[in-house]
């Protein structure tokens, strides 16, 4: 295995360990907050979505910037990012997500969206609540997409 690809699947390997732990900390949240009402619990919760947005988003761009040399910024770069991980690049690499990883991550993408700019008015409980479960029953199949990537890159450089 090339020594890029070495450094790659360390960093990678980093990577996904914060994803891990940003999950681990919404899973506290959420547990927390079942039978409880409050916009303080919504509030912990929103922002451990809108970090695990960040912890994949900057997954993405550490695939994105190895393997296509660039990340170019644009008007629609967070879903151009999100959708370059649906697709695998012959030559290059597999996909990273499955379009059910993607359906759910970019309905997170859209809520880190709303709640950067949510400064005028709160946060639904219900549909923060609702997108935290959604999200946190996604885990399992996210996270086996990403080590099936990382299996599929080792298997090809072997």
């Amino acid at each position: 295995m090339e020594e890029a690809l070495r450094i790659f699947l360390a960093e990678f390997g980093f990577q996904v360990e914060q994803v891990e732990r940003t999950f681990a900390r919404l899973e506290e949240r959420w547990k927390k907050a079942q039978g409880l009402k409050g916009q303080e619990i919504v509030e912990s919760m929103a922002y451990w979505l809108h970090n695990l947005y960040c912890a994949f988003e900057d997954t993405f761009k550490l695939v994105a910037g190895f393997f296509e040399n660039r990340v170019g910024p644009s008007e629609r770069y967070h879903i151009e990012l999100l959708r370059r991980m649906l697709v695998g690049i012959e030559g290059l690499r597999p996909p990273l997500l499955s379009e059910e990883s993607f359906q759910v991550l970019d309905e997170l993408r859209g809520f880190r969206h709303v709640f950067r700019h949510a400064y005028s008015y709160g946060l639904e409980e219900e549909k923060v609540k609702e997108l935290a479960a959604r999200v946190l029953d996604a885990k399992e199949g996210i996270m086996r997409d990403i080590e099936g990537f990382r299996e599929a890159l080792i298997e090809e450089a072997s």
